[in-house]
């Protein structure tokens, strides 16, 4: 998608955003209202020997981190309908506090993991960033994927129609927080080093990110 393309699109988001404001009454989140916030730890593995990597430090080298993973459903549907169900990951960024990642169920495959897809259970399907990022060695998409009955969540990441390549792994060790309505992810403004946003990406997503704010400031009055 051009970055021209992208703005009519993007206003088209905001005014979903904007409509669906409205029609929960304008409460802090238009889209993925209700949530679970959970403290977990984050353990990247690192290029295994011959692997291709990717070029980007926090994908490619192994380490550590804490991180909360909120788990929501987009639209806030009853649990009992089918619904996208979402899950938003925070990471500690040296020098600027942390970085978003913000993914939802698709496909998997070459094509599926571009589409979204809806499910009644929040760990039947795989989930992506569903738009790619841009790094010194071209655009990447990041995956999840439940593993262990939903007790872990295996992260990896592709070149676009490539094969997916697993670079860490999620325990979610921590209880389920009460804060859901105080934590508010946004990857416009928070991003991980070397997964930079494409112009227009941020076109396509800022309106409608624009709104949510606006809607956020508007509630806390």
């Amino acid at each position: 998608m051009s970055a021209a393309a992208s703005v009519p699109a993007g206003a088209a988001l905001a005014g979903a955003a904007a409509g669906l404001a409205a029609l929960r009454r304008f409460r802090a989140k238009p889209l993925h209202p209700r949530g679970v916030v959970v403290e977990a730890r984050l353990v990247r593995t690192g290029v295994p020997p011959g692997a291709r990597a990717s070029g980007v430090p926090w994908l490619d080298e192994p380490g550590e981190d804490r991180t909360l993973v909120r788990a929501s459903r987009a639209v806030g549907l009853p649990r009992s309908w089918p619904d996208v169900h979402g899950i938003a990951l925070r990471v500690p960024v040296e020098g600027r506090g942390y970085g978003d990642l913000l993914l939802a169920s698709t496909g998997w495959g070459a094509l599926g993991r571009f589409f979204l897809t809806v499910s009644r259970c929040p760990t039947a399907r795989p989930m992506t960033t569903l738009l790619p990022y841009r790094t010194a060695r071209g655009p990447v998409l990041v995956g999840a994927q439940h593993v262990d009955g939903g007790a872990r969540i295996q992260l990896s990441w592709t070149r676009a129609l490539g094969p997916w390549r697993p670079f860490a792994e999620i325990d979610l060790v921590g209880a389920a927080s009460d804060g859901d309505a105080a934590v508010r992810f946004d990857p416009v403004l928070r991003t991980v080093p070397g997964l930079e946003t494409y112009e227009w990406v941020r076109r396509l997503r800022e309106p409608a990110y624009a709104t949510a704010r606006f809607v956020a400031r508007f509630v806390a009055r």
